[in-house]
């Protein structure tokens, strides 16, 4: 099995068709074509519903095995009071999703900004409980996160429950707006917690959430770093989550083509399941 998966925030977006997606695909066939072109997906929207069983089981047929999806948890779970009060719902979501089976890769659980460094008893009650059977991530967006000695007592905690760290990098979006763009960089930029990039493992995953600028050139040099790190990281035996994000969604896929292709020149990963269905339709021409 792979230690590397690569993939976006979101698997269906209309505007991939004729990049990511055949020209002419269907959105009812977005999932579909996405599983056997990327590795994986945020499952972003679990945060604001949970699906119902007949849609876990549809989106179980219509990718690979290989594939793995990552769902953040919900917000009644994350973002409504003490995490210890929510172990219920935690148990029914997880239940829900499981019939995914080996698709679920790392569940996420996504802190809001205002969960402080001092609720970590709190944190701790929650993934005690957590089911050990099923990865899991933490993201963490106070401040107090950052700094000693509550990083230190986040890090040795996930350690301890073999739970991951979710790294965002936010770094691209600070080079600064498009003249003449379409959309506005310093909203999307604004819309992203002003947290420091500190690339800190905990376990045996990892999910780092890296945004794009949308001018790909400025991405190169982060993108170079990033590989580097990653290629060390999935020497020492840590199972890597790769997720593209910009403001420009157009972007994100070819973001993680980019990213990919830098990956492969200092690791031994196989290649991109976009790169081979390209590679095929390119032979085939030929004959």
């Amino acid at each position: 099995m792979a230690m590397f998966r690569i993939g976006c925030a979101v698997w269906g977006y209309k505007d991939w068709v004729g990049d990511l997606f055949p020209p002419g695909s269907k959105s009812a066939d977005f999932l579909s074509l996405y599983s056997r072109r990327l590795t994986t997906a945020e499952g972003n929207t679990t945060f604001y519903a949970t699906p119902r069983s007949e849609i876990v089981r549809r989106w179980a047929a219509e990718t690979p095995e290989t594939f793995r999806f990552c769902f953040k948890l919900p917000r009644e779970v994350s973002h409504e009071g003490p995490l210890a009060t929510k172990l219920k719902i935690t148990r029914e979501f997880v239940e829900r999703m499981a019939p995914l089976g080996e698709r679920l890769g790392p569940f996420f659980l996504q802190l809001p900004p205002g969960y402080r460094g001092d609720k970590i008893e709190d944190l701790e009650r929650w993934i005690s409980a957590w089911p050990s059977e099923y990865q899991l991530a933490v993201e963490v967006r106070h401040e107090d996160w950052y700094t000693e000695p509550h990083e230190s007592a986040l890090i040795n905690l996930l350690h301890q429950y073999n739970a991951g760290k979710v790294i965002m990098d936010v770094r691209p979006l600070d080079a600064g707006p498009l003249p003449g763009a379409d959309f506005d960089l310093q909203a999307a930029r604004d819309r992203k917690p002003d947290v420091p990039m500190h690339p800190l493992r905990s376990s045996e995953i990892a999910l780092v959430r890296y945004i794009g600028h949308p001018t790909p050139e400025l991405n190169g040099p982060l993108l170079d770093d990033w590989a580097k790190r990653v290629a060390q990281w999935l020497a020492d035996g840590t199972e890597v989550y790769f997720f593209c994000h910009c403001p420009d969604e157009r972007q994100s896929p070819g973001l993680c083509r980019e990213f990919q292709r830098r990956l492969e020149r200092m690791s031994d990963i196989p290649r991109l399941p976009w790169d081979e269905l390209d590679t095929g339709m390119q032979q085939a021409t030929l004959f």
